[in-house]
C-alpha cells in the first residue's frame, strides 16, 4: 500500500469518517483538500499533509484524531517526517496571532506551546498552500460560512499572493473572483 492509502485506512481507523465536517464528514472533506492540492500541483509531501490537515485538531476545527503529544511519531510513520511537520504546524497554529501578518513576520504561533517559529520560503509556500486549499473546500461545502469565509479570503488573498503557489493563488482568485 501507499502512504496515501494507508493514511486514508488509519484515518477511518481514527473515526475521521464518523465526524461531521463541511459537506459531510471529516474524512471526505481530508480527501477533497488532498485531491484539490494535486490537482493544483502540489508535492506528494504536501499533499499527504493535506490528507492528514486535521490530525491534532486545528484552531478551527478543536476535535482530533491524533493526541499531537503523544502521537506524532505515529503519524511521523505513516506520512513521513517532512508531512508531518507541515500537519503539526498547521494544526497547532494560532490562526489569531498568525494569519493576518505571515508575509510580513513569517512566523507562525503555536497554541499547543506559545512558541513562534519563522518559516523558510518553502515552509511559508506549503503552509499558505494548505491554508487555501482548506478554506476553499470548506467555502464550497458549508453554504452558512459562505460570506464570512469568502470575506476573509477576499481580504487575505492580496496579503498572501507573494506566499502562495502561482497555481494556488490563482484558483483561489477564481473561486473568489478576485
Amino acid at each position: 500500500m501507499s502512504a496515501f492509502q494507508d493514511m486514508g485506512s488509519l484515518l477511518l481507523v481514527r473515526g475521521a469518517d464518523e465526524l461531521e465536517h463541511a459537506g459531510g464528514s471529516l474524512y471526505v472533506h481530508l480527501h477533497r483538500v488532498a485531491k484539490r492540492l494535486t490537482t493544483l500541483g502540489a508535492s506528494d509531501t504536501l499533499v499527504l499533509a493535506g490528507l492528514a490537515h486535521a490530525a491534532y485538531g486545528t484552531d478551527g476545527f478543536p476535535t482530533h484524531l491524533f493526541d499531537w503529544q503523544n502521537e506524532r511519531p505515529v503519524l511521523e510513520a505513516v506520512i513521513g517526517t517532512e508531512a508531518e511537520q507541515i500537519v503539526y504546524r498547521y494544526g497547532a497554529c494560532d490562526r489569531e496571532t498568525t494569519w493576518r501578518d505571515l508575509a510580513e513576520h513569517r512566523t507562525v504561533t503555536d497554541r499547543f506551546t506559545g512558541t513562534s517559529e519563522e518559516l523558510s520560503t518553502a515552509d511559508l509556500r506549503d503552509f499558505v498552500d494548505l491554508t487555501i486549499v482548506n478554506e476553499l473546500d470548506v467555502l464550497d461545502h458549508a453554504p452558512d460560512l459562505a460570506p464570512k469565509l469568502h470575506q476573509f479570503l477576499q481580504e487575505q488573498l492580496p496579503r498572501w499572493q507573494s506566499l502562495a503557489s502561482p497555481a494556488v493563488l490563482t484558483e483561489a482568485n477564481r473561486v473568489v473572483q478576485l
